[in-house]
């Protein structure tokens, strides 16, 4: 392998693999995000995957193996406890969650509503269950904008949800809330993210906006993040990946509105030649299809990548890898909303490394931020298996 200077990395936010051995403790049996997604759709246009190796990865079984791989493909288990956005990134980068986050399935408990309530100084609030974040705003929309009361929603994940009309609440009110209720959602009640959920009204409709943030816990210091950062090296955040890290070992960021808009300013650094880390997270797959169980939606997305991939590719220099990867599935065609406890695909492809590895099953997706820790020669991860070797 060549001596490696930038890494674009790239999460396909929900795009799982295959059930992992411990699906069924997680009410998530028989959930298989890729293959239920080509399967439903009869096949999926998706060349450029394909001829990375994503249809050679081990129990991936519906989409076509390239005869020769332009790749090194494998998938990653999650020793962590959970199956969310928050769990999934930080494990990639060396950090074990062995407690679940809290979960609040019948709603907030009075002392956190009452205090969330004083300390915004709100007129109350609505809501306080479980339930879909469009279909929240249906319902309570007009009942909001009349009583100026927030929304106020969670889901199977650990997360305290933000609805307001932007023109109720500014987006910079909104996020204000979130860090009141995130100042707030401490000890035994540290929810993973406070999510901040505008939205508009448009042809007569409640519709989110881009205009979403997440307002998580700060993570261990114990991380590739930080240590990449304290070695003076880039780490570009693209998408809600700022979000995700509360900012910590993130030296410069920006959001995306969609999909499309994240591959775009990944291309935008790409092209202005930086060193260390593009970090994208592409949140589409799982925020706008994932959840909202979009099987043809999820198809076209990752459709929409793969025309992409070319653009990337051809952007990079020998002194390049890309690394293409999920945090966990979401798979559309399965019960419920939630996410699914999956395997997550691993690609890997750089113009100065082999070709057609098969890198296996690794025990952990911190064999992914153990791989990145070893090629910049920084701090050895607390978790997580490399397979620099391989490459």
């Amino acid at each position: 392998m060549k001596k490696i200077e930038r890494i674009i990395w790239i999460i396909l936010d929900s795009v799982g693999a295959g059930e992992m051995p411990d699906a069924d403790k997680f009410g998530d049996f028989g959930a298989d995000t890729l293959d239920h997604v080509w399967e439903a759709n009869q096949g999926l246009n998706i060349p450029n995957l394909i001829q990375l190796g994503l249809g050679n990865i081990e129990g991936i079984t519906q989409i076509p193996e390239a005869e020769k791989p332009m790749g090194c493909y494998g998938k990653m288990a999650e020793i962590s406890n959970g199956k969310d956005t928050t769990i999934g990134h930080w494990e990639m980068t060396g950090i074990y969650s062995p407690e679940k986050f809290p979960t609040y399935p019948d709603g907030f408990p009075e002392e956190i509503v009452k205090r969330f309530v004083d300390e915004a100084k709100l007129p109350g609030i609505l809501a306080n269950c479980t339930a879909s974040g469009t279909e929240i705003i249906k319902k309570l929309g007009e009942k909001h904008i009349k009583t100026k009361k927030p929304i106020i929603y969670t889901s199977a994940d650990s997360v305290f949800q933000i609805a307001c009309h932007e023109e109720i609440y500014s987006p910079e009110q909104l996020y204000e809330m979130c860090r009141t209720a995130r100042n707030i959602l401490t000890g035994k009640h540290a929810v993973a993210r406070v999510i901040a959920r505008p939205f508009i009204t448009e042809n007569g409709e409640f519709v989110r906006t881009s205009n979403r943030r997440d307002f998580s816990l700060i993570p261990p210091k114990e991380n590739l993040l930080n240590y990449m950062k304290e070695s003076g090296g880039n780490v570009i955040a693209v998408g809600k990946i700022e979000d995700i890290f509360c900012g910590e070992g993130i030296t410069e960021s920006v959001h995306a509105r969609n999909n499309m808009d994240g591959v775009d300013k990944t291309i935008n650094y790409l092209k202005e030649k930086k060193t260390g880390i593009i970090f994208t997270n592409l949140v589409e797959f799982d925020s706008t299809w994932g959840h909202r169980r979009d099987v043809e939606g999820y198809g076209r997305g990752l459709e929409e990548f793969d025309k992409r991939l070319p653009e990337i590719i051809n952007l990079m220099n020998e002194n390049d890898l890309l690394i293409i990867n999920a945090d966990h599935g979401c798979d559309p065609t399965f019960r419920g909303t939630d996410h699914t406890r999956e395997y997550i695909p691993v690609i890997v492809y750089g113009k100065g490394i082999k070709q057609g590895v098969n890198l296996g099953t690794g025990s952990s997706f911190a064999d992914i931020g153990q791989t990145i820790s070893e090629i910049f020669e920084l701090k050895k991860l607390p978790i997580g298996t490399s397979f620099a070797n391989k490459l």
